[in-house]
């Protein structure tokens, strides 16, 4: 979206009673900072998420830069989130070497310098030689999230991050081994476990139910293609969409070759890949399904609202969140 429409559904969340409005910088796409900047000046409450930058096309200095002038913008509002990025996408524009190592040196470089730290660090990666930012930071600490799917990725985020993001198409079931992941790379590291757990879903809000449901198919349709073709390097990730999703295996292949044959995800997505990968249904219902999703550890939910009107499905929930 432009900056100019993300503002307008930025002062929508924030009327509506949302906590936080997250941008996902996906490469070749627009760069998010325009966006995330127009809205930090447009709003006065909610959070701004930065989910996420990949340090394969922006060194962690640069990530650190970028974020702490976010902050200052917003009056400590801003959030960075850091992820390995898709391999798929990177490989066009540079070897997609040692994905790991380069997400534990980019959290490490960064966090350090937006806590107002020199830096002296030198990674398998990435390297920083008595570097620390020329301004004064509004926070002691702006948060550094670490976006993961698979285990590896998850222990580094609790080994050096200060919340987890987890992405979309992620099964509800993850979300606890998520976190026990968290708590073993945390406890290797001698440190407290993240308690902030970010999940994005795509999300169909509708006074009609039924409605909401066959709206948001194309959505999901359209991610599990994506995902399941760029994640082809990595089964990990794979794993990660794929299992404890509770549709038999043999069913889960079958639509992802329909997809791929370019069938509509209307007819071969079941009520089960809706209940399974977003939020659909009522207001009410979306609320309760958030609430579930609460109780699987999740601390926070980032909403991708796929119908034509954003601002219509925003105001439905709002105005049901502001009533509980």
């Amino acid at each position: 979206m432009s900056a100019q429409r993300c503002v307008k559904l930025a002062r929508a969340a924030e009327l509506g009673a949302f906590a936080s409005i997250w941008f996902a910088e996906n490469l070749y796409e627009r760069g998010i900072l325009p966006a995330a900047s127009a809205c930090a000046v447009a709003t006065e409450r909610v959070r701004i998420g930065i989910g996420v930058f990949n340090p394969y096309n922006r060194h962690p200095t640069l990530m650190a830069m970028e974020a702490g002038a976010l902050d200052e913008l917003s009056n400590g509002r801003a959030v960075l989130g850091i992820g390995s990025g898709v391999p798929q996408w990177i490989a066009r524009i540079a070897p997609h070497e040692k994905p790991l190592a380069a997400l534990r040196d980019a959290v490490i470089i960064s966090r350090e310098l937006l806590a107002g730290r020199t830096v002296t660090y030198r990674g398998r990666m990435f390297a920083a030689d008595q570097v620390h930012l020329g301004f004064e930071l509004r926070r002691k600490q702006v948060p550094v999230y670490v976006a993961a799917m698979a285990d590896r990725a998850l222990k580094i985020c609790g080994e050096v991050g200060d919340g987890l993001i987890i992405g979309n198409m992620c099964p509800p079931a993850y979300t606890r081994h998520a976190i026990a992941m968290l708590g073993l790379g945390a406890k290797a590291a001698g440190r407290t476990s993240p308690v902030s757990i970010v999940k994005y879903v795509p999300c169909s809000v509708h006074r009609d139910a039924r409605e909401a449901q066959r709206a948001v198919k194309p959505a999901i349709g359209a991610m599990l293609k994506s995902y399941w073709t760029a994640y082809e390097t990595s089964p990990a990730v794979r794993s990660t969409i794929a299992d404890n999703n509770e549709i038999e295996p043999v069913r889960f292949a079958q639509v992802l070759h329909r997809l791929g044959e370019g069938r509509d995800p209307i007819m071969e997505l079941d009520d089960r890949f809706v209940a399974t990968y977003a939020v659909a249904g009522t207001a009410e219902q979306c609320l309760e399904q958030a609430a579930a999703l609460g109780q699987t550890g999740v601390t926070e939910l980032v909403f991708s609202f796929v119908g034509p009107e954003p601002e219509a499905e925003l105001q439905l929930l709002g105005a049901a969140l502001g009533g509980r």
